[in-house]
C-alpha cells in the first residue's frame, strides 16, 4: 500500500476531520429540529463577523495555546500530559499570589513576574506525577488526571480560607491593583483601530468628552506571548539537542536509553515544561481578563489543550491554528446559545466530535486516504 505524502497527513487528513464532524454536526441538529445552515451562519458572524467576535475568539484561541503546546512538548518525550488543568489552575495560583503580594512598579514588570510565578507553579504541580513516573513507574495518565482533582480542592480550600477578602462571599482573590492591568487589543495602538463601534449611519461613535468608542474585547497583550511559547517550542524540539532526545526517547524508548539519554531526565523535563506552558495560561485569563484569582479560572482549558494538540499533529504551528478553531467554537457556540433557541450546550457536543473524528477516528480517515493514494498510483503505473 503506498504511503501517505506528507502534505495530506498535514493538511487533508485533519481537514477532512473536520469536514466529517460538521456533518455529523449537521444531522444532530437536524434530529432536534434545527436549522444546520442557521447554526452555521449564526456561529460565523458570532465568532468572526465582528471584530468583537473576533476579539473573544483570540482571547479563548490564546488559552488552548498555551495548554496544547503543553500537551505537545510532553508527547514528543512519548508522555500523555493530562493534568494540564490542575496545572493551569495552580498557575493561577501563582499569578494572584504575585501580583497580590508583592509590589510592582509597572504591569510590564508585573507581567514578567506574574509569568514566571506562573510557570513554576505549573511546573512544581506536573513534577510530582513527573517524578513518580520517573522512579516509581507509576503512570502518568493516571497521576496527572487524580492531581487535577486535587489541584480543584486544594484551590477551592485558598481561596475560602486564606485568600477570600473579609467580608467577601464570592469565592474568589481580592482583585489585582489596577495598574497591573495588562493592555488589551481594543487599548492597543493601531491594533484599536479594529474595534471602533460605528453607529447607524456608518459614522464613528463618539463618547461626550468627544473621544472614540471602542468595542472591549478581553483579547490581551498574552496572545502575543503564546505566539513566542509556540515559537519558542518549535527551536527547542527541533533544533535542540535537548529537543532531540526528547523526540528520540518518545519514539522509541529502549532504543533512547542504549544511546545513553537518561529516561529521568527525559521525563521530568518535559513535564516540568509540560506544566510550566499550562501554568502559563494563568496569564490570559487570571492577570490579563479577570485581574483576580476565580474558583474556575482555567475554565477547561486544560483538557481542550488535549484536543487542540491532537488536532494540530503535536507541531506548534497546527497547535495554533487549531487553537483559533476552537477559540471560534467556544465564542461561536456562546453566540448561538444567546441569539437562537439552539442550547449552548451543542457547542460542547461539535467540540467532541472534533475531537472523535480528529483523534480517535483519525487513523481511519487515514486509512482510507492511503487507500485512494494507492489506487492513484496504480492506476499511473497501469
Amino acid at each position: 500500500m503506498a504511503k501517505l505524502p506528507r502534505w495530506a497527513d498535514l493538511a487533508l487528513v485533519p481537514l477532512i476531520s473536520l469536514v466529517l464532524a460538521a456533518l455529523v454536526s449537521a444531522i444532530v441538529l437536524v434530529l432536534i429540529g434545527q436549522s444546520p445552515m442557521q447554526a452555521l451562519s449564526v456561529m460565523v458572524d458570532g465568532a468572526l463577523g465582528s471584530a468583537s467576535g473576533w476579539g473573544y475568539t483570540l482571547y479563548y484561541a490564546t488559552s488552548f495555546i498555551f495548554t496544547g503546546l503543553g500537551v505537545t512538548i510532553a508527547f514528543h518525550a512519548g508522555l500523555f500530559n493530562i493534568g494540564g488543568e490542575g496545572q493551569a489552575q495552580l498557575g493561577g495560583l501563582g499569578v494572584a499570589l504575585a501580583c497580590l503580594f508583592l509590589p510592582w512598579p509597572h504591569w510590564t514588570v508585573a507581567l514578567v513576574g506574574a509569568s514566571l510565578a506562573a510557570a513554576l507553579f505549573g511546573a512544581a504541580w506536573a513534577a510530582i506525577p513527573a517524578w513518580l513516573q520517573a522512579k516509581r513507574g507509576s503512570h502518568i495518565v493516571i497521576t496527572t488526571i487524580m492531581f487535577n482533582y486535587i489541584a480543584a480542592a486544594l484551590l477551592i480550600y485558598i481561596l475560602g480560607e486564606i485568600l477570600r477578602p473579609v467580608g467577601s462571599m464570592d469565592p474568589a482573590s481580592a482583585r489585582f491593583p489596577a495598574e497591573l492591568g495588562l493592555p488589551h487589543f481594543h487599548e492597543m495602538p493601531i491594533l484599536r483601530d479594529f474595534f471602533l463601534k460605528y453607529g447607524p449611519d456608518g459614522a464613528v461613535k463618539l463618547s461626550a468628552q468627544g473621544l472614540p468608542v471602542y468595542s472591549r474585547v478581553p483579547a490581551n497583550i498574552t496572545f502575543f506571548l503564546s505566539l513566542i511559547a509556540a515559537f519558542g517550542v518549535w527551536v527547542l524540539l527541533w533544533h535542540t539537542r535537548l529537543g532531540y532526545e526528547m523526540r528520540a526517547f518518545g519514539k522509541q524508548e529502549k532504543a533512547a536509553r542504549y544511546a545513553g539519554i537518561s529516561a529521568f531526565k527525559i521525563i521530568m523535563v518535559a513535564m516540568l515544561l509540560s506544566g510550566a506552558l499550562s501554568g502559563l495560561m494563568a496569564i490570559n485569563n487570571v492577570m490579563g481578563q479577570a485581574e483576580r484569582l476565580l474558583q474556575n479560572s482555567a475554565e477547561g482549558a486544560g483538557f481542550i489543550g488535549i484536543a487542540v494538540a491532537l488536532m494540530g499533529r503535536n507541531h506548534p504551528l497546527g497547535v495554533v491554528l487549531a487553537a483559533v478553531l476552537f477559540g471560534f467554537l467556544y465564542q461561536g457556540g456562546a453566540a448561538l446559545g444567546l441569539n437562537t433557541s439552539i442550547p449552548i450546550e451543542l457547542r460542547t457536543v461539535v467540540q467532541g466530535l472534533v475531537i472523535l473524528f480528529t483523534g480517535a477516528l483519525d487513523y481511519m480517515v487515514r486509512i482510507m486516504l492511503t487507500w485512494v493514494f494507492s489506487l492513484r498510483q496504480t492506476e499511473r503505473a497501469a
